[in-house]
């Protein structure tokens, strides 16, 4: 899976956007939801063009691991050609920035440990359906909470809490079904547990990353602009790349991608369409991500990141006819049920922060004469 790169958290109450006009107002809600259009469609597409590849005769994990960052580049488009003058309201002003050594180490080092956490999903996604690798990977949240609770002191609430219990019950409940490894001549019961265990850990791994990412957001760089989200996607995207291309050569897998080219089930066209189908789709998810942390919070955009998770086995169903059982069904309901309460949470402390808001508002004004 691609990384959904989240920047530091802001404070709810710097989500308070300044709306001078309805035409304003109605211009921020449209570009939320476009945004939020893009990264479902986005992320559903990569991860069914992924499972494509793999249905169609790819076997190459270094290639899957490396077209989730390898375009990268596209990113370069809204960093060049967007307004970055205007930089949000929670951009906190410091005399000097981190130096350059400092940051290279720690772009250095996430952009290893994506890699890692992208070769992870890359044989989860191989070993398992795609109706059940995506409703395990919504335990993405449940360690979200945990790295924040102990990483970024966010404070575990009972909406939480119920949240961490189900997600991972639901994932859970896909590792002891039987069904769930699909059909037996395809997937062995070894590679179906295999692909669970690196899943779950891929999606722990994630979950790390976005923690991380927001202390290096809160202790390092102090301040969140749109150039910086971008800078730090861009960046660990290339460290990422250069660790795939190195895995790809140093296993040898090169030496077989002639061959898999050629006998693609659906013919070359289509293997070259797939491939870059899957890093384009990444990157429109990307920056979606990107939009959404810009513009609401890094919370939400992780939030709805996760939506799409139960939606994708419902496509899996349409187009590659994965069972959907009743296991997979409850699952993908707890799943759900688990997202809600999480968002829920999050709605809870806007409102509570927005009226934080309004009140200091208030108390400043009746002080002035």
């Amino acid at each position: 899976m691609e990384q959904f790169l989240t920047a530091g958290s802001r404070d709810s109450k710097d989500l308070m956007l300044p709306v001078s006009s309805k035409l304003k107002y109605w211009q921020w809600w449209l570009l939320v939801v476009l945004n939020i259009l893009f990264l479902l469609a986005g992320q559903t597409a990569a991860t069914l063009l992924g499972n494509f590849y793999y249905d169609q005769g790819g076997n190459s994990k270094w290639l899957s691991t490396l077209i989730q960052t390898a375009l990268f580049p596209i990113l370069f488009i809204p960093l060049i050609f967007l307004p970055t003058t205007s930089s949000s309201s929670s951009s906190v002003n410091t005399s000097s920035g981190p130096s350059i050594a400092k940051l290279t180490i720690i772009y250095t080092a996430l952009g290893l440990i994506i890699a890692a956490d992208n070769l992870m999903y890359s044989y989860g996604l191989l070993y398992l359906p795609v109706s059940t690798y995506s409703l395990i990977c919504a335990s993405q949240l449940a360690f979200n909470a945990i790295f924040a609770y102990f990483l970024n002191s966010q404070k575990f609430t009972p909406l939480i809490l119920n949240s961490v219990i189900l997600l991972s019950f639901s994932s859970a409940l896909l590792g002891v079904d039987e069904d769930s490894s699909g059909d037996p001549a395809d997937i062995t019961r070894g590679k179906f547990i295999l692909g669970f265990i690196l899943t779950v850990g891929a999606s722990a791994t994630y979950s790390l990353i976005l923690s991380l990412m927001q202390l290096t957001f809160q202790k390092v760089i102090k301040k969140e602009t749109f150039v910086v989200v971008l800078e730090m996607q861009i960046y660990t995207s290339l460290v990422a790349s250069c660790a795939s291309v190195i895995g790809l050569f140093a296993s040898g897998e090169w030496k077989g991608l002639p061959e898999e080219y050629g006998g693609f089930f659906k013919g070359k066209a289509s293997y070259v369409m797939t491939v870059v189908g899957v890093g384009v789709a990444w990157q429109v998810a990307s920056v979606s991500v990107v939009g959404l942390i810009f513009l609401v919070s890094s919370l939400f955009s992780n939030a709805i990141s996760t939506l799409a998770l139960p939606i994708i086995p419902v496509f899996a169903v349409i187009f590659f006819h994965d069972t959907m059982n009743g296991v997979k069904v409850m699952a993908m309901l707890i799943a759900i049920w688990g997202f809600i309460s999480y968002l829920y949470q999050n709605y809870i402390d806007d409102l509570a922060a927005r009226k934080a808001v309004r009140d200091a508002t208030e108390i400043s004004d009746t002080s002035i004469p």
